[in-house]
């Protein structure tokens, strides 16, 4: 049968194809996400070398066996830990971020560490020089990796056929293009088709399989959101390339859990894992005593940290009061600012309130909540509170001071690191509260808390 050239138009949300041009998806709903294609029909040919099986038949669950394949120990322990525990054989891991974050020094500095296992790093962006000059600033070599450079998927799958790799590693996926499809690389069809090709690959081959993604100028990574439903785990690399740390998040993991992060500092010869976050997000003059400056206890999956809140109270300066937050999510600062206002009768409303969470850090954790007022009332009346005091608490709208979870892990980070005092939700710490050291104060209401620090 004769292959046939038509023009679609398909949205990159979502992948949905329609013949003509919509402003917006009626599969996702988004607006203005339609792009125009070139696919070919009628060709028999498919750009995935085999499948995952050529024939299968149903089979009951029960009599299914679990295959306990071990996963790959990467050389980076924060790497391991957000993956879940390590990289599960035949798994297709896509890692996104913005551009010149990390995210090719990253893998590179991992596979380079990996004596044991034949890996294939295929570079669509970079050339082999450019990598050796890259290995070299690492300071790493390695036998055991082989540099491809090569955009066209079938020459990759016959070199993946030639040298029978253990790991490969795409970098990146939206240079990757198939020769039977007629669009330029980048584009949707191409994206979805070459994932779709290097997942049949993985599955049927046991080969765990690494994307590089890129992102768009919203965040998100670029190409169809089918892109992020085919892989097994995506991964967010992310930070402001004006301060030296950068967090690996996972967004969605088949294997572990999205909780999880990992931090890493960029140095000179690669990214180095910071073995204990807490110290690297407070400040380190600690010896200063400055009002508005708390210290709260936050979590990521099973992690506990501190964190330095920053407040800065004045009054409106042009007549509207402004509401700056960074790393902190605005709306839930409006609501604090109600209570303190409704409940503690502090008259906040023509004044300025500027709120920042040190390091970089984007926190979502409610537990925060108690040391942000706190540091909200210690910039209003600028009085200073004592750096060796530590908050735990999530703040309800009738003023009372909530539960939270992990309260033991929270506090034995606290007393880790050398506080002396730290306030909490009333109860959270029953019947262990005796095996702590630091003097605890339990609060139930958010004045109750207040009257304890500034009295």
């Amino acid at each position: 049968m004769k292959s046939k050239t038509k023009t679609v138009y398909l949205c990159s949300s979502c992948g949905y194809d329609s013949p003509k041009w919509m402003g917006k998806c009626p599969s996702c709903g988004e607006w203005n996400t339609f792009v125009e294609e070139r696919i070919t029909t009628g060709s028999k040919k498919s750009i995935a070398r085999g499948g995952l099986v050529a024939r299968c038949a149903p089979v009951p669950i029960s009599e299914i066996k679990p295959l306990q394949e071990p996963r790959i120990h990467m050389p980076s322990e924060e790497l391991n830990r957000v993956l879940g525990g390590g990289l599960v054989a035949g798994s297709l891991t896509l890692i996104g971020g913005e551009p010149g974050i990390g995210k090719s020094t990253l893998l590179l500095q991992n596979i380079l560490s990996i004596r044991n296992k034949k890996i294939l790093y295929v570079s669509g962006e970079e050339s082999a020089t450019q990598l050796k000059l890259r290995a070299d600033r690492l300071g790493k070599v390695s036998d055991n990796t082989l540099i491809l450079t090569e955009t066209s998927l079938e020459g990759i799958f016959d070199q993946i056929e030639n040298v029978k790799p253990q790991i490969v590693v795409v970098d990146s996926i939206q240079t990757i293009a198939s020769s039977e499809i007629e669009s330029a690389a980048g584009s949707v069809s191409q994206v979805r088709e070459c994932a779709v090709a290097l997942l049949r690959y993985a599955k049927e081959s046991g080969v765990p399989v690494l994307l590089v993604g890129h992102i768009n100028k919203d965040g998100a990574i670029a190409g169809p959101k089918v892109l992020e439903h085919i892989v097994d785990t995506v991964l967010q690399f992310e930070g402001d390339r004006q301060y030296l740390y950068r967090i690996l998040r996972a967004i969605k993991n088949r294997f572990g859990s999205t909780n999880e992060i990992g931090i890493y500092e960029m140095i000179e010869r690669g990214l180095k894992e910071v073995k204990n976050p807490s110290e690297m997000l407070l400040s380190e003059n600690r010896d200063e005593e400055m009002s508005g400056i708390t210290i709260g206890v936050t979590t990521e999956g099973q992690r506990p940290f501190l964190v330095e809140i920053q407040a800065l109270v004045s009054s409106a300066a042009y007549g509207v009061p402004q509401r700056s937050v960074t790393g902190f999510d605005q709306r839930r600062l409006n609501m604090l600012l109600a209570v303190l206002e409704k409940r503690m009768r502090f008259k906040l409303g023509q004044k300025d309130v500027f709120l920042n969470v040190a390091g970089g850090l984007k926190l979502s954790d409610p537990a925060v909540d108690l040391a942000v007022a706190a540091a909200v009332m210690s910039s209003n009346f600028d009085i200073s509170i004592l750096r060796n005091t530590a908050f735990i608490g999530e703040v309800g709208l009738s003023g009372e001071v909530r539960t939270v979870t992990r309260i033991e892990q929270r506090v034995a980070e606290a007393e880790k690191l050398g506080f002396e005092r730290i306030f909490l939700p009333k109860g959270n710490l029953k019947g262990v509260k005796d095996k702590f050291k630091i003097k605890i104060e339990e609060v139930g209401k958010i004045e109750e808390c207040f009257r304890k620090l500034f009295e």
